[in-house]
């Protein structure tokens, strides 16, 4: 999300059940003692920004998508194998330019009425591939140096055929999981505009509208939403999926968010025995892994997060549309100097963070690729890296013309105090130490990072308006596949935080840059997704890689282990290191008392 919207943006594309933070309020509260009901309560730090896929940006949001719509086609979550999903089958033409998915016979949404391939033709022409509506789907979609995108084409009731205009590598894993909507809840708010001109879609499904208005196609269901407290969820009875018996699935009724934005909340309601699962921050792991048993839950460690972590500043040298400057003159110049940020990334002790911090539980990060991917460059392999060295970070930053007064003070050019704003999310303890020590890092340059922390949907607000100078973040996994993080590499991606262009219903901006360095970026991509060569895609990667460590519009920091804490009653668990323990919450029981 942006951050860690844990498995965040790339997740939601795909509908694939991979929610790795998980808990449970206590039972007895939403269970009369007539009839006691099989249920999981996952956790949310925050309230959702709307109940509409296609726009929505925080990570509330996200996990809920997760459960109440499925793909075309699913990622098992051990061998990120395809398999399955809304569609039954697909066909791959010779030249890889068309896939026809055949969709399973009689399906439903969540309302009864038929699913078909009209919802699929409806989603992809009128919302995904509509200029009117901002999203990043759309970036994930173009294709190629052509930049142009998959046409989508009704064969019959359960046949549809994706066409692209030149071999695109990754487009079955995206054609089959993007999320499919409504066409006959939300047609019309496509064909009509509000008062300002507006389609009336951008305003629909926001969390105003009853939840039990929020149609979809998977194993759940909404019914009620208390801001700042809770969304409950109910299986869906139409979901298709069922076991070797003829049992519907999923076998768990009933599904509860629960809003904690405090991490040492989620903590203590764990210890406490009311929650079922939970996300092991580095601090807490000591304590629960001594109760382990006691507690009757196991702690499942799938080596590091695929999740990026990063401090970097804001490039952009754009106005709005007053003529003012996003980012002030004096501080832009200092961010767009190269060798400023990579004195910068020196002078930060990664090392430190991961000892004191992170507690050892976790690697330091080099690259945007993860660790994990066939494609990632490690630094045995050539990546540069930026070993803790402030000597050498005072040197490049007085090499580049900057000075310091007799307090240490840097100055730059003009004798004007380097100094800016640091923002991070207040919902995540860790996120907020690492702050700390890079404000007490970047002091011991003599530059004066005053610290923001605040409430993740007002930084999102933030990055989205471009209203920020320096930020520690991070983005979600987006698995193997390089391309996923497209969005946020391409120029003109709507996650491209660090120089974000013009985005479809927003006021013109004035002056936008793209840097060379950003236009290679670009063409490596492009080029990466018509190679079907993976030597050649490993080696287009590489490069890709060897640019953004050069450039440092983010400087990574450390990637936790992956540690999430399970009731035993839950089974079967099948935990995997990308997908978390609950990508099979379709065949999951519950042992009830």
């Amino acid at each position: 999300m942006i951050d860690r919207i844990r498995r965040w943006f790339l997740l939601f594309l795909f509908s694939i059940f991979t929610v790795t933070s998980l808990s449970s309020c206590n039972p007895s509260r939403f269970k009369s003692k007539a009839a006691q009901v099989s249920q999981l309560v996952f956790v949310s730090p925050s309230d959702p920004d709307t109940f509409n896929p296609p726009i929505s940006e925080s990570l509330f949001s996200r996990i809920v998508f997760g459960l109440i719509y499925d793909g075309l086609i699913n990622e098992n979550g051990i061998t990120a194998e395809l398999e399955p999903g809304l569609a039954e089958s697909w066909d791959i033409s010779e030249d890889k330019r068309r896939i026809t998915f055949t969709l399973r016979p009689g399906l439903k949404w969540s309302d009864g009425e038929p699913f078909t391939s009209d919802d699929i033709v409806f989603t992809y022409n009128e919302i995904y591939l509509n200029d009117k509506i901002s999203t990043g789907v759309r970036d994930i979609l173009r294709i190629g140096t052509s930049g142009g995108f998959p046409s989508v084409t009704k064969l019959d009731e359960r046949r549809v055929e994706f066409t692209v205009p030149e071999p695109f590598s990754p487009f079955l894993r995206y054609a089959g999981g993007i999320t499919i909507l409504p066409k006959h809840i939300l047609k019309d708010s496509i064909n009509t505009t509000d008062g300002n001109g507006n389609l009336k879609f951008l305003s629909t499904w926001g969390t105003d509208t009853d939840p039990q208005q929020i149609i979809g196609n998977g194993p759940y269901k909404m019914v009620s939403y208390t801001p700042a407290q809770r969304i409950i969820l109910q299986r869906n009875p139409y979901y298709w999926r069922q076991d070797s018996k003829g049992s519907p699935q999923p076998y768990i009724e009933r599904i509860i968010v629960q809003i904690i934005e405090n991490t040492d909340n989620q903590f203590i309601r764990f210890r406490s025995g009311e929650l079922d699962s939970l996300d092991v921050a580095p601090e807490m792991f000591g304590l629960l892994k001594q109760e382990e048993k006691r507690g009757n839950y196991r702690i499942y460690n799938g080596g590091a997060s695929s999740d990026t972590q990063f401090f970097g500043f804001n490039l952009n040298k754009a106005k709005n549309e007053k003529g003012e400057a996003f980012v002030d003159r004096i501080k832009s110049r200092w961010f767009n100097t190269l060798v400023f940020r990579q004195a910068v990334a020196y002078g930060i002790n990664r090392e430190a963070m991961k000892t004191n911090i992170f507690r050892g539980l976790g690697e330091l990060q080099h690259s945007p690729v993860a660790m994990q991917s066939p494609y990632y460059l490690s630094p045995e392999e050539g990546l540069k890296v930026y070993t803790y060295d402030p000597q050498k970070a005072r040197e490049l930053l007085l090499d580049a013309g900057f000075k310091y007064n007799a307090q240490g003070k840097l100055l730059d050019w003009d004798n004007n105090q380097v100094r800016f704003t640091l923002l991070v999310k207040a919902e995540e303890k860790s996120r907020i130490d690492a702050a700390v020590q890079i404000q007490n890092d970047l002091n011991n340059l003599g530059i004066q990072a005053d610290l923001q922390v605040i409430n993740f949907n007002v930084i999102v607000q933030k990055l989205m308006s471009r209203d920020w100078e320096a930020y520690v973040g991070g983005f979600g996994g987006g698995g193997v596949e390089p391309h996923s993080s497209f969005n946020i590499w391409y120029s003109q991606g709507s996650l491209h935080q660090f120089n974000q262009g013009q985005m479809p219903g927003e006021p013109p901006i004035q002056g936008w840059e793209v840097s060379d360095w950003e236009l290679e970026i670009d063409r490596l991509f492009e080029e990466g997704v018509k190679e079907l060569d993976e030597r050649k895609r490993q080696e287009i990667y590489g490069q890709f890689q060897q640019i953004v460590q050069e450039q440092v519009p983010f400087l990574y920091l450390v990637n936790p282990l992956s540690l999430q804490a399970v009731r035993d009653r839950i089974n079967p668990i099948k935990f995997s290191a990308l997908n978390g323990a609950f990508w099979n919450l379709y065949e999951l029981q519950v042992k009830t008392n």
